[in-house]
């Protein structure tokens, strides 16, 4: 590249990484404890787990629909919204209830036992150390305009890493691959550590950072989704009410008719009428696969909540498909623990570039030693008339991504 595209390149490197590099720097560090979210509840006991039954009693299974009268016996002025079950247990129920179907960060967890239909506990997903970070992660404590606003911060690291990558070569290319010159200055040391970590974790951090700001559209998709896909679904019940709670049928009957309807697969969760994930007249059943990539892959059956009858089962457009797979992606959900170390590694090494950049770029230094630096750099007398400085900026090429599971 000649001077000119040199400079412009560097210009968008340096402003795209500094204006999110404090933003990135917070979710790489609240990312982290994130990865481990299912351990550190086991550790800290806020983990709800299902007693072990006599042999005789193994196979035992409570109707799910007492498990919802059950569930909403302890907050009867609520409606349940969602019940779900863990990917790797169907001994616990989670029921969701909130004052009306709406979206809306006021809800309550009940834990029941699927065989035997008896409470467990009331775990509080709002509170304790995991939630804040969790928060701060996702939204930052703002709702929708956090979400979208660290969305943004994404875009940034993504034009960061990309104009990173471009300015790599022609300012490395007097020095070997890898090469830390410890020998000299701390803050030339600190460019060359800056650089390699900055380029072993570029598609790492690219992949993260991509599915981090997928991850902050969600509500703006399935909202899309409501309007593009289940509008024309609807069109049959246009003009009817929100069936109430009095009129509908048997839950345990939606559930039996949706896994006939697709065998093989298991139930991830239900969405109840009224909520963001159906509609008003339906119990809408979300199936899942059963290996390690199906099972991010839902498929929604919405079943008629008065009669039990399935009216659809839309197979998901690719919006909605990338959001669910881009979710655990993003937390290295995938590949069980080994998995969840690496992507704790790459992420302690991403926290290093960001504030390596953040370190390079407050002891910059004034021209004339600059001038020096450059010169050091390139292992040359000095550099070209004009050339810019090579000193990578905060978010050099690579940050932890926004986003939640």
């Amino acid at each position: 590249m000649n001077s000119g595209r040199i400079k412009t390149w560097t210009w968008v490197h340096k402003w795209s990484s500094l204006v999110c590099t404090i933003f990135m720097l917070l979710l790489c560090l609240t990312g982290l404890p994130l990865i481990f979210h299912h351990e550190i509840g086991h550790l800290l006991g806020t983990e709800v787990e299902a007693p072990e039954l006599p042999a005789d009693q193994a196979g035992r299974r409570a109707s799910l629909d007492d498990v919802l009268k059950t569930a909403h016996a302890l907050h009867p002025d609520r409606v349940v919204q969602f019940v779900s079950q863990e990917e790797d247990s169907d001994k616990i129920w989670f029921v969701t209830l909130t004052p009306t179907p709406a979206p809306t960060d006021d809800f309550k967890s009940v834990a029941v036992d699927a065989r035997t239909g008896q409470v467990l506990a009331q775990p509080k997903f709002d509170e304790g150390f995991m939630w804040v970070m969790l928060k701060l992660h996702v939204d930052l404590f703002a709702g929708l305009a956090g979400k979208l606003f660290l969305g943004f911060m994404g875009l940034l690291l993504l034009v960061a890493i990309v104009s990173g990558a471009v300015l790599y070569s022609p300012f490395m290319r007097k020095l070997e691959f890898g090469t830390v010159r410890r020998e000299r200055r701390p803050r030339l040391k600190w460019l060359d550590l800056h650089n390699l970590l900055g380029i072993v974790t570029l598609v790492w951090a690219f992949t993260v950072g991509a599915t981090g700001m997928i991850n902050t559209w969600a509500d703006l998709v399935i909202k899309y989704w409501q309007y593009d896909q289940l509008s024309h679904i609807l069109q049959p019940y246009q003009g009817q009410p929100l069936v109430p709670a009095a009129e509908r049928g048997s839950v345990q009957r939606s559930l039996d008719a949706a896994l006939q309807s697709s065998p093989g697969n298991k139930l991830s969760f239900i969405a109840f009428p009224g909520t963001a994930f159906s509609s008003p007249h339906h119990n809408t059943v979300f199936l899942r696969g059963d290996t390690p990539m199906t099972s991010k892959l839902l498929q929604p059956v919405l079943v008629d909540a008065k009669t039990n009858d399935i009216t659809a089962s839309p197979h998901l457009p690719w919006y909605l498909t990338a959001l669910l797979v881009s979710q655990p992606l993003h937390f290295g959900d995938y590949g069980g623990m080994p998995m969840q170390i690496i992507w704790a590694l790459l992420d302690i090494a991403t926290i290093i570039v960001l504030g390596s950049g953040l370190y390079l770029w407050l002891k910059r230094g004034n021209p004339v030693h600059e001038h020096k630096s450059r010169a050091e750099a390139h292992g040359a007398a000095s550099p070209p008339l004009g050339a810019p400085d090579p000193a990578p900026q905060p978010a050099a090429a690579a940050s932890q991504a926004v986003t939640s599971p």
